[in-house]
């Protein structure tokens, strides 16, 4: 009669059925393996990414360079055509370009001083279009408005110094020289509350500038002198005879 109690053999260490779990983490590509496979697949797309990459720097530096040598002759010839008196001719060939505006705004002083202002508000006009960032829009714009009330267009030449004289973004010179022209305009017309008002603003603006002392005078000047004499209308009779009754 067998032993009921007799122990089983130990498993044999070929047996697959005991054999341990094999490592999930061993059947997995190392990092090398991976980065092996990618470049494989994508290497052509890289060179091509690189080489991309590479030629837009190169456009890059050869067009700064070329803008360079341009602007680098602009400003050459710009200042050829300063000394030679040729500026009209020089914007003429540059149109649109900054020192174009340069020169328009340059013309424009010179006709101003020498009195002809038509041309000096053609020239101011085309400068205006060009230089558009600051300080030059508030300097031109007065040129504009002083050149205008020489040709007796008093109307856009004073609104044209009310709105530099009250814009807080100009600089400090404009807006002086801009109220004490408006405040000149109102002593010739006889506004003395105005020309009060003006020489108070100008003094704010800047107190130190050479304006507040004009206008300083000019107040002066104008409470002192007496106001003209107003002739006064003849009476109109209150019956009226026909010589002819």
């Amino acid at each position: 009669m067998a032993n009921p109690f007799t122990p089983s053999p130990p498993p044999s260490a070929n047996d697959p059925s005991t054999a341990a779990p094999a490592d999930p983490a061993a059947a997995l590509p190392g990092f090398e393996d991976r980065v092996r496979e990618f470049w494989e697949k994508n290497s052509k797309l890289i060179l091509l990414l690189c080489a991309g990459v590479v030629l837009a720097i190169v456009v890059k530096g050869a067009v700064e360079l070329m803008r360079a040598s341009q602007e680098r002759a602009v400003s050459e010839s710009y200042a050829e055509a300063s000394a030679n008196k040729q500026l009209g001719g020089f914007a003429a060939a540059h149109d649109g370009h900054a020192l174009a505006g340069a020169a328009h705004l340059h013309l424009a002083d010179e006709a101003y001083k020498e009195g002809r202002f038509a041309e000096a508000i053609t020239a101011y006009e085309q400068a205006d279009a060009m230089l558009t960032t600051p300080p030059f829009p508030g300097r031109i714009q007065l040129g504009l408005a002083i050149s205008r009330l020489q040709t007796g267009q008093t109307g856009p030449a004073e609104t044209t110094l009310r709105a530099l004289a009250n814009d807080v973004s100009q600089l400090k010179a404009v807006r002086a020289e801009a109220a004490y022209h408006l405040a000149m305009l109102a002593a010739d017309a006889g506004r003395m509350d105005e020309v009060t008002q003006l020489s108070d603003q100008i003094m704010t603006i800047d107190p130190t500038s050479s304006w507040s002392q004009r206008a300083f005078m000019l107040r002066a000047m104008r409470m002192q002198t007496p106001a003209p004499a107003v002739e006064a209308a003849p009476e109109t009779p209150a019956i009226q005879f026909n010589p002819g009754q």
